[in-house]
């Protein structure tokens, strides 16, 4: 993802033209024209702003399964049984390019936000963190997980 997540202050949205730069996540309230009336009874609210996936846009499914590879399951020709993965692997739909660290917490992180594990400062499970860089076991305020960058971009 290009987008720029969280980082500087607050982009704004071009005026009065109706386009969404979504490029720049998450997708800011443009500035409003300021109100010229005086009277409050005559003032008008601006129109509210909402934001929509855009048309064609993807539907996302994360999929987190805990403590098995995607060789476990029997899409991949191993013993647990996952008939709904069965059905989407033999449509060509095969989940086999997620890259993990052998532990679980830095794993979910970068699941969870699409950045390495230690730009996550989850360079360890959890329980061992520390004060050093990468290791201090909370998400810096600049890495926006992806749920929420869906959420924002409608």
């Amino acid at each position: 993802m290009t987008a720029a997540c969280g980082r500087g202050g607050p982009p704004q949205q071009p005026r009065g033209t109706g386009a969404i730069d979504r490029t720049v996540l998450p997708i800011h309230e443009p500035t409003p024209a300021p109100i010229t009336e005086l009277d409050a009874r005559n003032a008008k609210a601006p129109p509210r702003f909402e934001v929509k996936a855009p048309q064609g846009a993807p539907n996302v499914v994360i999929v987190l399964i805990d403590d098995i590879g995607f060789g476990h399951s029997s899409a991949f020709g191993g013993p647990i049984h996952m008939p709904t993965l069965d059905r989407l692997a033999a449509g060509g739909l095969r989940y086999n390019r997620f890259h993990t660290t052998a532990l679980c917490s830095p794993t979910r992180m970068a699941l969870l936000t699409g950045h390495n594990h230690h730009a996550n400062n989850a360079g360890a499970i959890m329980e061992l963190a520390t004060a050093f860089p990468g290791n201090t076991g909370v998400r810096p305020s600049t890495i926006t997980p992806l749920a929420e960058i869906l959420r924002l971009n409608g």
